[in-house]
């Protein structure tokens, strides 16, 4: 290993290998470490389908020496630290590596310890997540007899905010195919204020949760899990907001103390787990004051250091953390550190805030929401030539492209550094 990079990249996943591939498309000659500690490069949004039995989940692991791009040094290693003075990160065990200039892109960890209780329920195997174990979520949907089947999200960002509730879908979906549709309560709670940000998309997805007859619960946020009793305790962020009585007549069995404690009983618990930046990115001088990357929205550059950059689901950037976002990103960045190796100024400011979130609403069913910072629907041009003319509408072929298309383009194209 050299102990100096011209660019020095964090993170193995989706967005620091990309950023290497369309470095190095560039400028063969570029000098590129990565500092990643993982042996497997996952696929992860298709985990969501391995939850629902509909893919195979060793179909989205790749040794990460197969991703690596060639030309580029692999540092197995751990970042620990920066010191962005001396243009240096410190790693758990190869010392000091020193840089020109610094991608940092190690995506979020799982902090399930936020939520009390969370540890041993998922522990314990009384919560499935598809966000940790996809194929116990499956486990789990099989061998569910009935009852109230509860899917909830944290108040912290998570990559994929989409994911808690088509996994719900899907589950309505399958318990309804399998005679359970009678004897099951399936209730969506989550912290925010409406099922999604995006109108066009919101109006279809009201309608999914009125087919299934889902309990749809907005301005709940997860508390604490009683593991023992199976009851999940929620605050009621908007006690003003909340248009319905909760008693212990509710078929539901909630109970409510006071204005803003809530207890909900449930056979099936399924949830994203609170998420972060990694320690060694909250604890650093690059964070911002919640812990995520202090970068540029429109240029993803670091607000302090110009020789820094951050993407992916680390940077403090207002929109969903996707793969999708990723893909219009690093472009950006790439431009960005082209023109500083040339000694010129970082003028690229262009990203919107794109992200997509494919929303599987069925078996066979998906309806696609791609929309910038301000929550504009702006659908690709592109799904015309699948003969996708709303893709706010569920399609099957939108279902197609996220269980066939999408995962093509992402280890045969985007990975290899071309624009998709």
């Amino acid at each position: 290993m050299k102990s100096h990079y011209q660019v020095l990249i964090i993170g193995g996943g989706t967005a620091g290998i990309m950023t290497a591939a369309q470095l190095l498309k560039k400028d063969a000659k570029t000098s590129i470490g990565i500092i990643e500690p993982s042996d497997t490069h996952y696929y992860q949004p298709a985990w969501t389908l391995v939850g629902a039995g509909t893919y195979d989940f060793k179909k989205t692991a790749k040794p990460m020496a197969e991703v690596m791009p060639s030309g580029v040094d692999w540092i197995k290693d751990k970042a620990t630290g920066f010191d962005p003075e001396n243009n240096a990160v410190t790693t758990e065990a190869n010392g000091i590596v020193n840089y020109d200039f610094l991608v940092v892109a190690p995506g979020l960890v799982m902090e399930p310890s936020m939520i009390k209780g969370l540890p041993e329920a998922m522990e314990k195997g009384i919560a499935c997540s598809n966000y940790t174990d996809p194929e116990h979520t499956w486990q789990t949907i099989k061998n569910f007899k009935g009852g109230n089947a509860l899917f909830t999200q944290p108040t912290t960002p998570i990559k994929c905010g989409g994911a808690p509730q088509k996994i719900a879908y899907l589950a309505a979906d399958y318990f309804r195919k399998n005679g359970l549709a009678a004897k099951t309560n399936v209730i969506f709670a989550t912290p925010g204020t409406v099922i999604f940000g995006v109108k066009e998309i919101r109006d279809t997805l009201m309608k999914v949760i009125d087919r299934y007859g889902i309990h749809f619960k907005p301005f709940y946020a997860p508390k604490w899990i009683d593991v023992e009793n199976k009851i999940v305790h929620f605050n009621h962020t908007a006690p003003e907001e909340n248009q319905c009585v909760i008693n212990e007549d509710n078929p539901l069995g909630e109970k409510m103390y006071g204005d803003a404690d809530i207890e909900v009983p449930f056979d099936m618990l399924h949830l994203a787990p609170p998420q972060a930046a990694p320690k060694f990115i909250r604890d650093s001088v690059l964070s911002n004051d919640a812990g995520w990357l202090n970068v540029d929205h429109f240029s993803m550059q670091h607000n302090q250091y110009p020789n820094i950059f951050g993407l992916g689901d680390v940077a403090a950037l207002p929109t969903a953390k996707t793969g999708a976002a990723i893909r219009k990103q690093v472009p950006i960045v790439v431009d960005n550190i082209s023109m500083l190796i040339a000694h010129k100024a970082a003028t690229n400011k262009s990203y919107n805030g794109y992200s997509s979130c494919p929303l599987v609403t069925g078996y066979g069913k998906m309806t696609l929401a791609e929309f910038d910072y301000k929550n504009n629907f702006i659908p690709d041009p592109k799904l015309k030539r699948m003969l996708v003319f709303d893709s706010s509408k569920e399609h099957w072929r939108l279902w197609m492209l996220k269980k066939y298309g999408l995962p093509y383009l992402y280890w045969n194209k985007m990975l290899k550094g071309e624009n998709v």
